[in-house]
């Protein structure tokens, strides 16, 4: 084993038997399963917690065609409301409707003996317009009138395919697309910072407990930052493949707790190209694309591609960083060069999945300090094979000549302490023979 392949051993090693390791790797993909069935978990309790209003309809036209539903039930009454004006046990509050309420529909006042929600006064808003407007379309003595307007109704869906270059079609989701663009967009600019930080701080360790100096003497400072760097590149990369193997697992437990059978799901999968009424062609379309291997090959791999590329090309500018300083305080100025293309790459991914192929986007995914982010909001989307390998040939030798520079510095920078350099002097660093 080679000097380099040493330090990457002694990185890897010490890292991954610290106790935050240990604990980041099991609890973030509970957060993140967590997170997932989180919405299902709160509408299960929001059926659970349905609300009663009793409706006093002057207008003897309302009440009885009020439909109830998991969230609220409507019950018509003949009390008045002065018998209601004392709390109810078992009713949320009640509805007074004007009997002149279908010209004038502001004549209704809704009384409740808690605080009321938006939802929940949309909702009623909702279900008396309808029964309004219904009433008002009645007026006008229309044969036929009711079926005549459900036969007009209509909820239609696009259903999108990709035309491939050899005249192939495949189904195409763009919520899929954008929800994938978005979250390894996001999972990119999110582990660069936090493991390009984490070799800043590890920088900053070894040169305030002079460790460096003894290990300096042994190997040259590019063979140090770039046994650092990779070290740590791998302990980031063990721990996202661990962490997709647990989400895998708790996604299936989870599953089991709230009683959805996966293999129901995988039946849906099944479905051809023309779907019948009713089913929700988008969710069906993006189910489908999630069985293509082929389609998640290409987006995991894209993946560790460009995670591996940003991380080595930023780690090597905190590399830089924490060489240059004797603290983590002292860092903060000198690492505004390296946050503002890292936010950057942020808005501009925001706009990139609304037009993936625009010119700032092909742009900024060629550039090497934004196209980590960029490039893998466009890739769910597809991308020119060339632009592809342009990109990463870019990002790669930057990586390999910020390395450079970042020993360059580094070589100078750990034997300074107590004085923050300026940019000029790191300047002046890098030009050093």
């Amino acid at each position: 084993m080679g000097k380099i392949g040493i330090i990457i051993a002694r990185e890897f090693n010490t890292r991954i038997r610290k106790r935050s390791f240990i604990i980041t790797t099991m609890l973030m993909p509970l957060l993140f399963v967590g997170l997932m069935i989180a919405p299902t978990l709160l509408m299960r309790m929001e059926t659970d917690n349905s609300r009663t209003i009793l409706v006093i309809d002057h207008s003897n036209v309302i009440g009885d065609k009020l439909i109830s539903n998991n969230k609220l039930i409507y019950k018509t009454t003949d009390k008045s409301e002065e018998d209601l004006k004392t709390q109810q046990s078992g009713l949320f509050g009640y509805i007074v409707i004007g009997a002149d309420v279908i010209k004038n529909p502001n004549d209704i006042k809704l009384h409740t003996y808690e605080s009321s929600t938006l939802d929940t006064e949309y909702a009623i808003n909702r279900e008396l317009n309808r029964i309004i407007e219904q009433e008002r379309l009645m007026n006008h003595n229309i044969k036929g009138l009711g079926s005549i307007i459900n036969n007009i109704k209509s909820n239609a869906k696009v259903t999108s395919f990709k035309i491939e270059e050899d005249g192939e079609k495949s189904a195409s989701s763009s919520a899929l697309s954008m929800g994938i663009a978005y979250v390894f967009g996001i999972f990119i600019y999110m582990f660069t910072f936090m493991y390009g930080m984490m070799v800043m701080q590890g920088v900053i360790e070894e040169k305030s407990s002079k460790v460096v100096e003894v290990l300096i003497s042994s190997v040259k400072p590019f063979q140090l930052m770039m046994g650092k760097i990779i070290g740590i590149a791998s302990v980031a990369i063990t721990q996202f493949c661990i962490w997709m193997i647990l989400i895998v697992i708790f996604s299936n437990i989870a599953l089991q707790m709230i009683t959805i059978d996966p293999a129901t799901i995988q039946n849906s999968m099944q479905m051809g190209a023309s779907l019948p009424a009713g089913v929700d062609t988008e969710a069906m379309t993006a189910l489908t694309t999630l069985t293509d291997w082929s389609f998640l090959l290409s987006i995991f791999g894209s993946f560790i591609i460009y995670f591996i590329g940003g991380y080595l090309l930023y780690a090597a500018m905190f590399a830089a960083v924490g060489s240059a300083v004797s603290s983590v305080e002292e860092s903060q100025q000198l690492q505004l060069p390296i946050t503002i293309p890292m936010m950057l790459s942020i808005f501009i991914m925001i706009s990139v999945i609304k037009e993936p192929n625009s010119t700032l986007a092909v742009i900024a995914s060629i550039i090497p300090f934004t196209s980590p982010v960029v490039m893998m909001a466009r890739i769910p989307y597809g991308v020119p094979t060339w632009e592809l390998v342009t990109s990463i040939v870019f990002l790669y030798s930057s990586f390999i000549g910020m390395v450079w520079v970042a020993s360059k510095i580094y070589r100078v920078g750990i034997f300074m302490h107590g004085k923050r350099p300026s940019f000029k002097e790191l300047f002046k660093w890098i030009k050093y023979n």
